[in-house]
């Protein structure tokens, strides 16, 4: 039997609340065990934060009247019995919704006005400043209220021209793409900018995030979402009209906004939606099924995409099947075939990434940690052959033997002025790299490009200045690639010699690889490109327009510089704390070593009764290491999106064991 979308990411939620149960568990054992240090416990937090926070995101994209909506409710909110999102006749969805859920914002729809647009701030400020946005309380458990409420992102205003140009939906130089202007001089306009709708539907409170967009016009209006939303989008659905085929205004929205590498490729699913306006009486199902087989290859073939992935479907059957819980009909709607390639398609390769994230991350975590365990072996081992070393000796030679060791943990505690002096230089270096990754460097590298963009007139000089711009922002990751295999190489002799001088068993973590930052500076570049052409020159020439292009592209570098300095940090920190992991033992060992010979002095049997504790550490630390491996080894191998079982509280009760 095929598997649903909604069934797909039902698994994929029970296997991310599983994990992310695991995770915490073994964080709160190590705790116990003394075994979490700083490194080790940013690694699992992030680690967790990761499985249990990770958004999918489905764009819908299509111009309007192709059933962008419809489609919705039919694979997501077919339970409520009723329509959810607006679905009817003509323009519905008039600005970029996107649905969500957040357990921190009670249930509501959040509009924001139209008019921001005349203000510099970039989308993703104004979510910053919620006060700002129109506020409607939503009742999850009254679908008829809900659909009202839903109701307002199909909401218009009348303006004039001029007004309809300042907000940037009007151009003078392609009138064909204006809206029409009425008896009275003006012309119909959203009246919102941007929809957020925060409800707790099943999927949404798993991580599903739904983006459903307006047609061209809105599309290339707000950069935003070519340039930021669109691209964090696990995957887009681009919808087509089964009776018309492709259009000039479908084929420039595929071409301008969606067009993507060939890795991502797979992740586009075109929709010929509609294909009961195809469904004649007078005809045969055969010539019928023909006639929609026509159709998706020729789409195919126009897109440049694969047959499999053009899908013919009837979102309005197949809601009303859904409904009606009518399986023939549902069938007969093919909603079923676009539920299982997004299943497969979306659920197969989020899986694959985050499981490999995960497995990554085990797998060097598990190492620090076994390192630490091996020192506290080690550590034993010397203390049971000093301890064997004084069996039959006479109070003078245990006398000698402790000054022995205070003499060991005086030279010890010297080559701390050593260790002091290359953290010195290690945090001059990383100081170099988070100034390479500032907000500063990034605005004042953005600067050249900021004012060829503010121009006024046209703008012919444009793309030069945006290629300059990018290739000093790959020069500056490469520099930062430099600085890191610098402390990367410092960092490697050091631990060299400190396990040659005391025996550690230090090794530098892996530094941060960058390239995968440059191939995002490629792809925001890229997509950027489709604004800087000559059919753009007067949407250029306008400073509103310019103004709102900067800034998301300044949003989006400054995440992808976030994310590059967090990775640093990570690295950064794992090896400093593996290193203070280990000096912490060693002195550890020097205190329980001069205790042992102070108690052995003291009372005649303490020499055997040390090594009895010993011996009984040695087995705990064997015990230690063993369920290490099987508390890290089932993380690894659960990679498998399956149906999670709850985790017993027996085992529970184990981890803490």
């Amino acid at each position: 039997m095929s598997t649903s979308f909604n069934e797909q990411f039902d698994r994929h939620g029970a296997w991310r609340r599983e994990f992310g149960l695991r995770l915490k568990l073994l964080a709160e054992w190590m705790k116990d065990h003394e075994l979490l240090d700083a490194g080790v416990e940013e690694r699992l937090h992030r680690l967790e934060t990761q499985v249990r926070s990770d958004k999918v995101m489905v764009a819908f994209v299509g111009e309007f009247s192709r059933g962008k909506s419809e489609l919705i409710n039919a694979i997501f909110f077919a339970g409520y019995g009723r329509r959810i999102m607006p679905a009817s006749a003509g323009r519905t969805t008039m600005c970029p919704t996107e649905m969500g859920y957040d357990p921190e914002v009670p249930p509501c729809l959040r509009l924001l006005p139209i008019e921001s647009r005349l203000q510099p701030q970039a989308l993703m400020e104004w979510r910053m400043v919620p006060e700002k946005w129109t506020r409607v309380d939503l009742d999850v458990n009254d679908p008829q209220q809900l659909a009202a409420a839903l109701e307002m992102v199909a909401e218009t205003r009348m303006v004039t021209p001029d007004d309809a140009r300042a907000l940037g939906l009007w151009d003078h130089q392609d009138p064909a793409d204006n809206p029409r202007v009425d008896a009275q001089g003006l012309v119909e306009v959203p009246k919102w900018r941007h929809a957020l709708i925060n409800i707790a539907h099943p999927l949404l409170k798993q991580g599903l995030v739904i983006l459903d967009t307006p047609g061209l016009n809105a599309i290339g209006a707000e950069p935003e979402l070519t340039v930021s939303l669109l691209p964090q989008a696990q995957a887009v659905v681009f919808i087509l009209g089964a009776d018309t085929g492709v259009t000039k205004s479908d084929l420039a929205i595929w071409r301008e906004h969606l067009i993507v590498d060939a890795e991502g490729a797979d992740l586009r699913l075109v929709v010929l939606n509609k294909i009961d306006t195809l469904w004649d009486a007078l005809s045969t199902p055969a010539r019928v099924q023909a006639q929609i087989d026509r159709q998706c290859a020729s789409t195919a073939e126009i897109l440049g995409v694969p047959r499999t992935q053009v899908i013919p479907v009837s979102a309005h059957k197949g809601l009303v099947a859904k409904v009606t819980d009518d399986p023939e009909l549902l069938a007969a709607s093919c909603l079923p075939a676009l539920e299982q390639a997004l299943g497969q398609g979306i659920m197969g390769q989020r899986q694959k990434i985050l499981g490999s994230a995960v497995a990554s991350g085990i797998s060097s975590l598990r190492l620090e940690t076994g390192r630490v365990i091996n020192i506290r072996r080690r550590d034993l081992a010397e203390q049971m052959m000093e301890l064997k070393g004084l069996q039959g000796k006479n109070s003078t030679v245990i006398k000698h033997m402790r000054t022995r060791i205070s003499q060991e943990q005086a030279e010890f505690d010297l080559s701390g002025a050593k260790i002091h002096a290359v953290r010195s230089v290690h945090l001059k270096l990383l100081r170099e790299v988070f100034d390479s990754l500032s907000a500063t460097t990034l605005k004042a590298e953005m600067a050249e490009l900021n004012t060829a963009l503010h121009q006024k007139g046209l703008k012919l000089g444009i793309k030069k200045a945006y290629g300059e711009t990018f290739d000093r922002l790959r020069a500056i990751f490469r520099k930062v690639q430099s600085l890191c295999a610098e402390i990367q190489a410092m960092l490697a002799a050091t631990f060299r010699q400190l396990n040659g001088e005391h025996g550690f068993s230090l090794q530098a973590p892996g530094e941060p690889q960058l390239a995968s930052y440059v191939q995002d500076l490629d792809m925001v570049e890229r997509g950027h490109l489709q604004y800087l052409g000559l059919g753009n020159a007067f949407r250029l020439a306008q400073s509103e327009f310019a103004d709102r292009l900067v800034r998301a592209l300044a949003t989006r570098l400054r995440s992808i510089h976030e994310t590059a300095l967090g990775d640093v940090e990570l690295w950064s920190k794992t090896a400093a704390a593996q290193l203070d992991a280990q000096l912490r033992e060693r002195r550890r060992n020097f205190g329980r070593r001069i205790e042992a010979i102070d108690r052995i002095q003291q009372a005649t049997g303490g020499l055997n009764d040390r090594i009895g504790e010993i011996e009984s550490q040695e087995a705990t630390l064997t015990e230690l290491e063993s369920k290490l491996g099987e508390l890290t080894n089932y993380l690894i191998r659960a990679r498998e999106v399956r149906r999670a079982e709850p985790v017993a509280a027996a085992e529970s009760d184990s981890l803490q064991s």
